[in-house]
């Protein structure tokens, strides 16, 4: 009885890791912060449930992604114990568990909010288990395709709220674009030896960890500064959220500076951590400081 409890908890345990938890947990985020920016008074029950959608709908995207990669997961040290190239899942039980999150969260989109939002969120699984996984032995290109639906969230939160699009939900949307680039190439570069176990070269530079991959990512970010004033100016927050986006963009650039002079894995990393910082600390900002 004991072994067949033990067993149960491990499935349930391997079925949850399929899913992502940390990373489907920012993209729910960053879905509530477009949703909680664009209604007068939040609607607790409703964000609720587009939290639980957003988070589904991402664990199946992230779930087709490893069924795909699944051989390749088994040659790189970071992804070798996961569920499916570990034998722990088969590929049967993730794709009908991605069926189940799938359908699950379209039939609260629906049934809850609106087509549109229901349409964006298919979108962007199909964008990011069909289009950016199979690119990513191609080269860049994978990272300027993944960056669209890695900024859909925050769109998809608005359209829910409102079933409108519009120029707000485009800055939104912009402001995760461009925040993707150096985010990624930063992870990219503490783990390109790994990555090229598999055949991923997602860095920007034929050289891999070289100045000119380091002054791409200082471009993208740069682009943030003006961008992340945009909800400001459109008087969809305060100037106190903008003067952080601000703060913050330019702490962020200088990562990228320091990255240029060093072009080392610390530096990397740092960056990363930086990153992984700078969106959430913004759009908080952003939701405090509601207009």
């Amino acid at each position: 009885m004991t072994l067949a409890i033990n067993l149960f908890f491990e499935k349930v345990r391997s079925y949850l890791e399929l899913m992502k938890l940390r990373l489907a947990w920012l993209v729910a985020f960053s879905g509530a912060f477009g949703y909680s920016l664009a209604v007068e008074k939040v609607n607790w029950p409703s964000l609720i449930l587009f939290i639980l959608a957003a988070f589904s709908i991402t664990g199946a995207a992230n779930i087709i992604n490893q069924i795909i990669e699944k051989d390749l997961d088994k040659l790189m040290k970071r992804t070798q114990n996961r569920p499916l190239p570990s034998g722990r899942v088969s590929v049967n039980e993730a794709t009908v568990f991605a069926l189940v999150l799938f359908a699950f969260a379209t039939f609260i989109f629906l049934m809850e909010f609106n087509v549109r939002a229901c349409a964006l969120a298919i979108l962007s699984t199909i964008l990011y288990g069909f289009v950016y996984t199979p690119l990513k032995r191609v080269g860049t290109i994978a990272v300027f395709v993944g960056a669209i639906p890695g900024a859909f969230p925050p769109m998809i939160g608005w359209v829910a709220a409102t079933n409108q699009f519009g120029l707000e939900p485009g800055i939104l949307f912009a402001i995760q674009f461009f925040w993707q680039f150096p985010h990624f190439w930063a992870i990219a570069w503490v783990l390109d030896e790994d990555y090229k176990k598999a055949g991923f070269n997602l860095l920007p530079s034929k050289g891999g960890k070289d100045l000119n991959t380091a002054i791409q990512m200082m471009i993208y970010t740069l682009f943030l500064l003006p961008v992340g004033w945009l909800p400001y100016e459109l008087g969809m927050t305060g100037i106190n959220s903008a003067l952080v986006a601000m703060l913050f963009g330019v702490l962020f650039l200088a990562q990228t500076f320091h990255l240029m002079r060093k072009c080392s894995d610390k530096t990397a990393l740092q960056l990363m951590f930086g990153s992984f910082a700078y969106l959430p600390i913004v759009q908080i900002a952003y939701l405090l400081d509601k207009a």
